[in-house]
């Protein structure tokens, strides 16, 4: 058994994805820097990303992922096509939930077809997946599945070839690698990784960031805010330690 597999045995239930929701993804990566220093430069998206909803909450869920292309016709036939769609969903309905379904646009020009459109995104919702995370192109922003979150490369307006490639594989979006299974956290601002022995710590380590930085936001707000004023705060936000 490898290190991964033992720290993928670690219990994610219903209740620790909530909490986990009542956290941005700017705050969750602050975390995991004081929970897995060494993740501090990677397991996040380092490229821009749309997001098509900005007032839903957080998505916490386990990574489903794909990847596709669109570019060029391929050579399926409508039977082939509708087999390799089949195994997909198979895939996707199998769990665990709640899914985030992580793409991989693996052509030339990300983007050039979406994948994601009215109908995929209700039939991913009704398959337990709260939203996606791609370099592609996402659609039919009004007509998508009502609470299905998009961050996508680009918005296009067709779905040109667009196919499944392959799934439950290794996958890199917008500078974020992805295995299947991955505990996701992703919201407006981009997407991160949590390792799933880091889940609980996650939260401990959220409550000591702003418990440090409340000490700078108090300082800076009051009036006559100085230099001396900020070193001060500074002082008393390190005396906060990780782990308490």
């Amino acid at each position: 058994m490898t290190k991964e597999d033992t720290q993928r045995e670690v219990a994610i239930d219903a209740a620790l994805l909530e909490r986990l929701r009542s956290l941005d993804t700017p705050t969750v990566c602050n975390a995991l820097e004081l929970v897995v220093p060494e993740r501090r430069g990677h397991g996040y998206t380092v490229k821009p990303l749309v997001c098509a909803r900005p007032s839903l909450p957080p998505m916490v869920g386990f990574a489903k992922t794909v990847t596709i292309k669109a570019q060029h016709p391929h050579d399926r036939t409508p039977e082939e096509f509708r087999k390799v769609l089949i195994r997909y969903y198979e895939y996707i309905a199998a769990g665990p939930t709640p899914s985030v379904i992580i793409v991989e646009d693996l052509d030339d020009i990300p983007g050039y077809g979406s994948f994601w459109g009215e109908v995929f995104t209700n039939v991913h919702q009704g398959f337990g997946a709260l939203g996606c995370v791609t370099n592609g192109s996402i659609r039919d922003i009004p007509a998508n599945a009502e609470g299905f979150q998009l961050l996508a490369g680009m918005i296009g307006p067709s779905h040109a070839y667009v196919r499944v490639e392959d799934f439950g594989v290794d996958v890199e979006v917008q500078g974020m690698a992805v295995s299947d299974g991955d505990l996701i956290h992703a919201d407006q601002h981009g997407a991160v990784v949590i390792p799933h022995h880091a889940a609980e710590a996650v939260l401990d380590a959220a409550a000591v960031m702003a418990e440090r930085e409340s000490f700078i936001i108090e300082a800076a707000r009051k009036p006559g805010f100085s230099v001396a004023d900020f070193e001060a705060a500074l002082l008393q936000a390190a005396k906060v330690r990780y782990p308490r």
